[in-house]
C-alpha cells in the first residue's frame, strides 16, 4: 500500500423517506467509482434513512481506511450543517481515536457546482 493510509470518502446527504431521493447521490458515488476505483466512498444521510454518517464511518474503519473525509452534499448551508455536522464528526472523532476524519465544505459553496447549475438554468431557456 505504498506508506500511506488508505483514504476513504463519505458522501453526506440529507436523507428521505422516499428511496428515489438517494438516485443522485448514489450516482456521484458510482462515478467516484470510476475515476478513483481504489478509493472507498460511502453515502451516508443525516435522517430518514440509512445508512447514518456513524455507520457509514464504521464500516469504512472495518474495511481498513484510516483517513475519512466527509463531504456535506447540501447547497444551502442552514443549521445541520453550520452547527450540528461539526458536532457529530467531533464526536465521532472521539469515539475512533485511530481514524483521522475531515468534514470538508458543502459542495453548494464549491465555486464549480455554482457553475454547472447556472449552465443548467442557462439551457432551460435554450
Amino acid at each position: 500500500m505504498n506508506g500511506h493510509a488508505r483514504r476513504g470518502l463519505v458522501l453526506l446527504a440529507h436523507g428521505s423517506r422516499d428511496p428515489q431521493w438517494r438516485r443522485p447521490v448514489e450516482a456521484v458515488q458510482a462515478r467516484l467509482a470510476e475515476l478513483a476505483p481504489g478509493l472507498a466512498v460511502r453515502c451516508a444521510y443525516l435522517e430518514l434513512c440509512e445508512p447514518s454518517l456513524a455507520v457509514a464511518i464504521g464500516m469504512l474503519q472495518a474495511d481498513g481506511v484510516a483517513q475519512v473525509s466527509i463531504v456535506p452534499v447540501f447547497l444551502g448551508v442552514g443549521r445541520h450543517v453550520r452547527d450540528d455536522l461539526p458536532r457529530r464528526v467531533q464526536a465521532l472523532a472521539a469515539a475512533h481515536p485511530g481514524l483521522a476524519l475531515q468534514l470538508a465544505p458543502p459542495v453548494g459553496e464549491h465555486p464549480q457546482l455554482v457553475a454547472v447549475l447556472a449552465e443548467i438554468a442557462l439551457a432551460a431557456i435554450s
